[in-house]
């Protein structure tokens, strides 16, 4: 049991839970990223309400949100990190309905960074996350990774958005993506994948500026990438001259406690069908951008 704000000990246990053989590529690392990300991505500058502070991602009402697929495994994952660190502030929670539809564009894009505080540079660096991780149809809709080496952290998955030949294709789920078949590809091989979010970073000529910079030069993306999620960390953060988080929690923004999240998997059982649970009920499913 570490003690409250000994975050070494926290760095070590999240460290601890990083390799996993058996789970897709080999590391939980690139779903800590996601989780990381969604965590912050709730942010709203005009109201000062979401963000990082209060790690409601431990909590249903905000680790449940659709947009948030990672969650059904890397929770259950950090689970000993969680419970190791009593000194976590008091549990908040944003609204749902923050984070980016992936089905969507520019636009969307636009709408969701800029209400956080980001501009086109920043949403097009923190975008290179993408170098991490796959997707999965059980959980954000969408299937497969971006690289082909989605453990190691590069600026490969803007070299590829510009280079290959991305074709649309339709999940037996209904959901669309764009795939590059490989044609000297054997069998098995899995096909790379990019959601119309990261298409729209190519053809929506502002975002292509950063794309093509991004691609050309992977120590400008290293250290834009290294701001721009630092910034986003810090999103809801307030700190005093000595460093420290002074917030006060639940008096700003509505925030509300909500019911602690199960230490267990919570998605779809083996072989359901995949896709968002609410997209039935609430007329379109809103699915993870990072």
């Amino acid at each position: 049991m570490s003690r409250p704000g000994d975050y070494d000990a926290v760095r070590k246990d999240i460290i601890a839970q990083l390799k996993k053989p058996d789970y897709d590529d080999g590391s939980a690392g690139p779903v800590f990223v996601r989780l990381a990300w969604h965590s912050a991505g709730t942010y709203d500058l005009e109201t000062d309400t979401g963000g990082s502070n209060g790690a409601g991602m431990r909590y249903e009402a905000e680790g449940g949100d659709p947009p948030t697929p990672a969650s059904s495994t890397a929770g259950p994952s950090s689970s000993p990190s969680r419970r190791n660190t009593p000194g976590s502030h008091t549990p908040i929670c944003s609204p749902r309905g923050r984070l980016p539809d992936a089905a969507q564009g520019a636009e969307h894009l636009r709408a969701v960074f800029y209400r956080m505080g980001f501009n086109d540079q920043e949403i097009v660096a923190l975008a290179g996350g993408h170098n991490l991780g796959r997707c999965h149809i059980d959980r954000s809709g969408f299937q497969g990774p971006w690289v082909n080496n989605p453990t190691r952290f590069s600026n490969q998955f803007f070299k590829l958005l510009l280079k290959l030949d991305w074709k649309p294709k339709t999940l037996p789920n209904g959901v669309s993506q764009f795939v590059y078949v490989d044609p000297d590809a054997e069998e098995g091989d899995e096909p790379l994948m990019m959601l119309p979010t990261d298409i729209a970073l190519k053809t929506d000529p502002a975002f292509r500026v950063w794309v093509e910079k991004y691609a050309d030069d992977k120590d400008l993306f290293f250290d834009h990438f290294a701001k721009a999620f630092a910034k986003l960390m810090e999103l809801g953060i307030k700190r005093d001259e000595n460093d420290r988080v002074i917030n006060a929690d639940n008096v700003k923004g509505g925030y509300i406690s909500a019911p602690k999240k199960s230490n267990h998997p919570t998605g779809p059982a083996k072989g359901a069908q995949g896709g968002c649970p609410v997209a039935a009920s609430q007329g379109g499913c809103p699915r993870a951008k990072l």
